[in-house]
């Protein structure tokens, strides 16, 4: 890892917040970050002013119930995580490449045990049919 990624990680970090200090405009802010949206094209989205957004995350005003969920779907996050940072919400920045190529590796492994398992059910099932085979031939 070079110095830059490090310095931008560290970068990450400090700007992230910890579930237990972050509020509904932290979050709604993040979410929006990571959807790769502005402000504006957010406000535009839902069809309110650019300055609605920015009191929400400013945490200045809450929006109502009706955005609440708008929000959520928009941003691809669950309405509890907006609300209490609990539930489906975005991933901080300690999730890393490492973290997504070990999830990578087991799924891979997943696969293989699957395939090697529906193999063997055939081998069995070809096997069973056999010995019935060879049982029903005995017994005439």
């Amino acid at each position: 890892m070079n110095t830059d990624t490090l310095e931008k990680s560290a970068d990450a970090n400090e700007k992230w917040f910890s579930d237990d200090a972050a509020t509904f405009g932290d979050r709604l802010a993040a979410a929006r970050e990571a959807s790769g949206l502005s402000q504006a094209d957010l406000a535009q989205r839902l069809g309110v002013k650019t300055r609605v957004i920015e009191h929400w995350e400013a945490d200045a005003k809450e929006p109502r119930a009706n955005r609440l969920q708008m929000l959520a779907g928009m941003l691809g996050v669950s309405l509890m995580w907006l609300l209490t940072g609990e539930g489906d919400g975005i991933e901080g920045p300690g999730e890393t490449d490492t973290e997504a190529a070990q999830v990578k590796g087991v799924l891979a492994e997943i696969r293989e045990l699957r395939a090697a398992m529906s193999a063997m059910t055939g081998r069995l099932g070809r096997l069973e049919k056999k010995l019935r085979q060879g049982a029903a031939g005995k017994a005439a």
